[in-house]
């Protein structure tokens, strides 16, 4: 019978072993790096399903102008008639002089509303001492202003006619508004919150 073309076994033989060598010394090169493979798989795996860090907002901060002293809803309901003007300058607050003097205050911004005849809003914002806030509240309660303190506001109002005035004050702020017949919803209330940075200010020229 005629012989089949093929390898020769003397020479398939020793292929065979030196392949497995290679295979078995590629093997134990690998071992080593397999934790840190498992280890990078799963801190990618971990990192897919972490959701991202909020970014803080910035702290609020007191309002020192009157473009940052009012909402964009207050400030809208206040510019929508071209009756109204407003003129910002730095005044110290129209209502009770005496306290005024009593306090020491040291003015930062007045904001004057002029609306239609007879109309008008101010608001002062001004920084004041222990002894100065603590000399304001005396005055107002002794001119007849219903004071309470709640937390760390004191608040006091009376109202005289159509003129409403209301003061806040806490910490190193003193906010003094004097509504003339005229009371936006809310209005005493936005301006203290934004004298004493609870909220963050908007960014508006004047």
């Amino acid at each position: 019978m005629a012989r089949v073309g093929g390898r020769n076994a003397w020479i398939a033989w020793p292929a065979g072993i030196v392949c497995t060598v290679v295979v078995a010394v590629l093997v134990v090169l690998a071992l080593p790096g397999i934790p840190g493979a498992v280890t990078f798989v799963g801190d990618t795996l971990r990192a897919a399903r972490t959701a991202p860090t909020a970014t803080p907002e910035p702290s609020p901060t007191p309002a020192a102008t009157c473009g940052e002293l009012y909402t964009p809803e207050l400030w809208s309901s206040l510019v929508w008639s071209r009756d109204n003007l407003l003129t910002q300058r730095r005044t110290p607050a129209a209502s009770t002089p005496e306290a005024v003097a009593a306090s020491g205050a040291t003015v930062v911004v007045t904001c004057h509303w002029r609306g239609r005849p007879g109309q008008s809003l101010e608001t002062t914002v001004s920084t004041v001492t222990p002894e100065g806030a603590a000399a304001v509240q005396a005055t107002l309660s002794s001119q007849g202003f219903g004071c309470q303190v709640s937390g760390a506001t004191t608040h006091c109002e009376r109202t005289t006619g159509g003129v409403v005035e209301v003061h806040d004050l806490r910490g190193d702020r003193w906010v003094s508004s004097t509504l003339t017949n005229w009371t936006p919803d809310g209005y005493a209330a936005v301006v203290a919150s934004r004298a004493f940075g609870e909220e963050p200010v908007s960014r508006r020229s004047t």
